[in-house]
Formats: C-alpha cells, sequence, structure tokens
C-alpha cells in the first residue's frame, strides 16, 4: 500500500442571500470557518454569487456577468491568499459583447488565478434555460494544476458525463469537483424526487468508480421562486465527498447550510487502480463510435 496524503477540504452549501455583496460576504465568512477547520480546499457552489436566474429567459440578466480576472475573482483571490486556501469558485463570465459563459475559476493559495474551466455541457430544459445564457465551453477537459494537486474541475450538467470524467482522469486529475445548481420541481410526487437525487448522487459515485479518483459536488440549498410563474426550484442540497470507490466521505443535509469537512486521500487512488486497473483494460482500438452522435 502506498503512503497517505490527506488532503483537508470543505464544501461550502449555502442559500442565496438575494444580492452578490451579501453573498460573497458569507462567501468569506464560511471560507474562514473551513479555513479555521483546517480546510486547504474549498468548493463553492454553481453560481454563488446570486439566485439561479436560468430559471428564465431575460436579457436583463446578462448584466450581472463580469470578465474574468473581474470584481468577483479580486474579491476571492483576496480571501484565497488571506487564509492560505485553493478556492474553487463559479461565476456568470462575459468574455465579450454578447458571449457568455458558465466559468469555474480556481484561486491559488496565494492569490493568483491558477487556472479556469468553462462549462460544456449547458442544458436547456424547463427551469433551466442555460442554453439562452451560456455558450459552450471552449478550452476542454483539462485538469488545474495547483498547490493541493491537479484539480479536474466540470460544472453541474457535466456531472451526468461519464466522457468529461474520463478525459479529466486521463490528463492525470487527482479528484473531480462539481460546482453545483440542481433541485426539485416541488411539484414532483416525493417517490419521484427521492428518484431524482438518488440518480445525481449514483452518477457521481460511478465517476468515483471508474475512474478510481475522489468526487465533490457542491450544491445550492433553499426555494428560489421562478420569475415567470412556474413553481420555482426547492434545490436539495445534498452536497457530498467521495473517496475513490464510490465510498460517501461525508455528505450534508438537504435543506441546511452546511460547511462540509472530509478528509480526502489522494495517494489511495494509487492503491485502488491497482486492484481494479480500469484504465489499463480499456479497449481504445474499439471505441471510435463514441465519436457519433448515434449508431444507426
Amino acid at each position: 500500500m502506498t503512503n497517505t496524503k490527506l488532503l483537508p477540504v470543505a464544501l461550502i452549501q449555502e442559500r442565496d442571500q438575494g444580492t452578490v455583496d451579501a453573498n460573497l460576504e458569507l462567501v468569506e465568512k464560511r471560507v474562514g470557518e473551513a479555513a479555521g477547520n483546517g480546510a486547504k480546499l474549498v468548493l463553492l457552489q454553481e453560481l454563488h454569487n446570486g439566485a439561479y436566474f436560468c430559471q428564465h429567459q431575460c436579457v436583463g440578466e446578462f448584466e450581472n456577468a463580469e470578465p474574468i480576472p473581474g470584481p468577483s475573482t479580486e474579491r476571492l483571490s483576496v480571501l484565497a491568499k488571506r487564509y492560505g486556501v485553493v478556492i474553487v469558485s463559479s461565476l456568470f463570465e462575459r468574455r465579450g459583447a454578447g458571449l457568455y459563459h458558465n466559468t469555474a475559476v480556481v484561486l491559488e493559495n496565494d492569490g493568483s488565478i491558477a487556472g479556469k474551466y468553462r462549462k460544456m455541457h449547458i442544458p436547456d430544459d424547463p427551469g433551466f434555460n442555460e442554453k439562452f445564457y451560456f455558450t459552450p465551453g471552449d478550452i476542454g477537459f483539462h485538469p488545474i494544476d495547483t498547490s493541493v494537486g491537479r484539480l479536474g474541475v466540470m460544472v453541474c450538467w457535466d456531472q451526468w458525463y461519464p466522457e468529461g470524467a474520463r478525459l479529466m482522469a486521463l490528463a492525470g486529475a487527482d479528484l473531480l469537483l462539481y460546482p453545483t445548481a440542481i433541485g426539485w420541481d416541488p411539484d414532483d410526487a416525493p417517490d419521484e424526487k427521492a428518484r431524482q437525487r438518488d440518480a445525481w448522487i449514483l452518477s457521481h459515485r460511478g465517476h468515483a468508480v471508474a475512474n478510481g479518483l475522489p468526487v465533490l459536488s457542491c450544491n445550492r440549498i433553499g426555494h428560489e421562486p421562478s420569475p415567470i410563474g412556474r413553481s420555482g426550484i426547492d434545490f436539495w442540497g445534498s452536497s457530498h465527498v467521495l473517496g475513490p470507490q464510490g465510498e460517501i466521505l461525508a455528505e450534508a443535509g438537504v435543506d441546511a447550510p452546511q460547511v462540509l469537512m472530509a478528509e480526502v486521500d489522494l495517494r489511495r487512488s494509487e492503491d485502488v487502480r491497482r486492484i481494479w486497473p480500469f484504465l489499463r483494460d480499456r479497449r481504445i482500438d474499439a471505441y471510435g463510435d463514441l465519436l457519433k452522435r448515434y449508431r444507426d
């Protein structure tokens, strides 16, 4: 067995506070708490600066986008340096006139920007009108090197696609991270709600097992009303940290704020991959059709 390499991590599960300043003030407070409890890596939820605005299509929402680097990264940079932690944030990026992305930004513990990832898979479903706002990412699936390891950062809807997780693993990611905003339609039946949440966690466990990597997913909580008269979304929280065999190391509740703490052993992936050598046994000579939309 290899030696251990423990990485203390924290996931900040919160509800929208109403304004950008209020949300960032809360992030500052929670990151301080996480660092005080020993965290070296902090993961924030998707689009943490405000409400999940993609429940409707409104050109006014574009006013909330910002460049990267920009005001939020400057503020988060100060925070990362103050506490000596790596922060994975999630912002509405204005890349240019009429060109916007859903972008994760990684702040190094010295305050510098280590890298960013632009969300690749963009949903277009009732209550999740993201194609109206976000251009699909063009950076690809490339881990971001930091002082705490190589971070395979993706965003929310990406978490349903095994291809992204696999490509991050093949590029040497030490762990997979997903800032997330996912919840129930309040009108759904209880059994349907349970199936959706279970499927979401199961997808992450599958990524962990198939790639022999830890997985971190940070979701928001609370009811957010629809601006167009729908039922809104009840975000189900349940942020979690998984080990490389899909085991649950820590899990937050469904309806309360929480700074979820865990220790991830980055060297354990080596042990797991030795007994489950999935990367070794891949038949890369037979996978060409994966590049097709469908096999007719």
